[in-house]
């Protein structure tokens, strides 16, 4: 079969759309010209006009990627291929090497067409697959290293996942961005290697045989440690480990600098001296890279460039509260939901709905804050710091977070419970309500101490009865379910059991019957429990859970460091807070 070039056929289709040679336009139904195409190729086997459609499709996919055209052609054929799920042999090399071209690395094919190459300067990636398209292994092999095989990659192949396996090849890509030749280049991998065994020897640091995934991400000097096999899987918020290309010479170790994991002081590791055997002066660093930017304050953009002695650069400052709201809603896929709101309806089991006014605007400096994509440093012992900031920042953050919902309208006319989210200072907020008995304000001041410990108080009008709930009660359900609404709900739920035994005592008085004053719903500092509400329901029923920090279901890993964020809501609630709601229920 001869092909035309590309550019002849163009003009074929135009005509086919009804443009005669004076330029007069037609009119042509689209039936009439679906049928003219079907006459046309009716004759000739599918796979002459697939190869037909991947010609047209060559010279596009061989630009690189940084100016590679917008082309519908394109992403039709990537959305047929994915239609198809690519369950021929021939569909799943022509799907890899549309892939691979689109991040400007090379591929070839065996002559047997069961093997793909996907090749750089400094990498190559083989990919063999089954007579029936099936996947059966992949295998990488770095500069200078022996094929390995990934059994993740194998995985996200035979899923026909060509997204994620995309990115991991974008992500080898990226890896060799440094400027030098291939030896350079080489150093740079080879610094990343021993620092992943540094990090590798820290997590084993305070480590027992019983310690479970949980535990390692609060308390383990870089969290839960996942190796790095091929490319790294990033979903929710997680950083992960790896090395980028500098405009200036750094001392990178070249080798693991933790010889005697437990010889150090304190818990912590002792580091060999940096000396010209052991480091490198390369224009690269190391950096810990997030698959979504991370709202961060200036005091703690502050305290990790004071600690790793590197400044972050491409940084934007803008009011905290706003990038909080943005990132939220982004993670709730409500981009389309204008940032500029400020007023969220919440939605609670058994409770009138909350409206949270948020209040982004502050002019104080320390609450001012920038989407953090990635922190660079140049030593293994900045990751414990590090990642404690990240834990911190990220705690304060779930719980503004969970004040914001997909909802800034209230679409039925339902009781309403109004609530407003205020600044305090450094890492602390207030949240300003209607006393739900009498008619002045009342306040809770939430303070984000460290990830592991919140303190709260309570600020009411002298003249207003209490609301049956101590600091200690507000501060255990905000570690507890790290919800801001369900906590709100809590002390609404106490306050009315406050009034609704003042009443019977008023009864009781009447009727000359004795009656106990309220107390508090709390057993000891171990249990948390809510008092009953008037329709005899209870929340927060938790008695053996882990604190806080550990019901967070989060990974914090180095090749994959993931943080305490990710664990609120996907709907209005959290799988956290929708356990406490439901254990309502029973």
């Amino acid at each position: 079969m001869s092909v035309p070039p590309a550019c002849q056929l163009i003009p074929a289709l135009e005509s086919r759309r009804g443009v005669s040679c004076r330029g007069v336009v037609t009119a042509i139904s689209t039936n009439a010209l679906m049928e003219q195409l079907c006459l046309k190729y009716q004759q000739r086997p599918w796979t002459e006009t697939l190869r037909l459609v991947y010609f047209c499709m060559d010279n596009p996919l061989r630009r690189p990627v940084s100016h590679a055209p917008d082309s519908p052609l394109l992403s039709c054929m990537e959305k047929i291929e994915r239609t198809l799920h690519a369950k021929s042999m021939f569909s799943v090399m022509n799907a890899l090497e549309s892939l691979s071209r689109q991040k400007g690395l090379n591929v070839h094919v065996s002559p047997s067409g069961t093997s793909c190459y996907i090749t750089s300067t400094m990498f190559y990636l083989e990919a063999q697959l089954g007579k029936d398209g099936n996947v059966m292994d992949v295998k990488l092999a770095h500069f200078g290293e022996a094929p390995m095989v990934c059994d993740d990659l194998v995985q996200l192949l035979r899923m026909k996942n060509y997204d994620a396996f995309g990115k991991i090849l974008e992500d080898l890509s990226n890896m060799y961005q440094i400027p030098g030749n291939s030896e350079i280049k080489a150093k740079g991998y080879l610094a990343l290697k021993a620092l992943e065994k540094d990090l590798y020897s820290m997590s084993l640091l305070d480590r027992t045989q019983d310690v479970n995934r949980v535990t390692e991400i609060l308390h383990g000097k870089v969290g839960h440690l996942v190796p790095r096999t091929g490319g790294s899987q990033v979903c929710g918020t997680k950083t992960v480990v790896t090395v980028e290309g500098s405009d200036m010479l750094h001392k990178l170790p070249l080798s693991p600098l933790i010889v005697d994991p437990q010889s150090g002081e304190d818990s912590n590791p002792a580091f060999l001296q940096l000396t010209d055997e052991l480091t490198m002066d390369l224009p690269a660093l190391f950096v810990l890279k997030f698959h979504q930017p991370v709202p961060m304050s200036s005091s703690s953009i502050e305290d990790i460039q004071r600690l790793t002695g590197i400044q972050i650069s491409g940084l934007k400052l803008a009011p905290l509260y706003e990038l909080i709201v943005q990132s939220a809603l982004k993670e709730k896929r409500s981009e389309g939901l204008s940032t500029n709101e400020s007023c969220f309806f919440v939605s609670l089991p058994d409770c009138p709905k909350h409206c949270y006014f948020i209040n982004k605007d502050s002019e104080k400096s320390d609450l001012a804050g920038a989407l953090v994509s990635k922190i660079p440093f140049s030593h293994p012992k900045c990751v414990p710091g590090v990642i404690e900031i990240l834990r911190h920042q990220v705690a304060y953050n779930t719980l503004i977070s969970s004040c914001v919902s997909d909802k800034h309208i209230n679409e039925d006319d339902s009781e309403l419970l109004y609530f407003e989210v205020v600044p305090h200072r450094n890492t602390s907020f207030c949240v300003f309500f209607l006393h739900p008995v009498e008619e002045n304000l009342a306040c809770v001041i939430i303070d984000v101490i460290t990830s592991r410990e919140v303190h709260c108080h309570v600020q009411l009008n002298p003249q207003d009865p209490a609301l049956n709930c101590s600091d200690d009660f507000i501060a255990r359900a905000v570690k507890r379910c790290m919800s801001v609404p369900v906590v709100m709900r809590a002390i609404f739920r106490n306050a009315a059991k406050v009034k609704a035994d003042s009443e019977t005592q008023d009864m009781d008085v009447d009727t000359k019957q004795p009656h106990e004053p309220p107390s508090e719903q709390i057993t000891d500092s171990n249990s948390l429990k809510e008092s009953p509400s008037v329709a005899g329901q209870h929340d927060l029923v938790v008695t053996d859970k882990p604190s806080i920090t550990e019901s967070t279901e989060e990974n914090l890993s180095t090749a994959k460091l993931e943080t305490l964020d990710d664990s609120m809501e996907k709907s209005n609630l959290s799988p956290r807070t929708e356990t406490l709601c439901r254990a309502e229920e029973n």
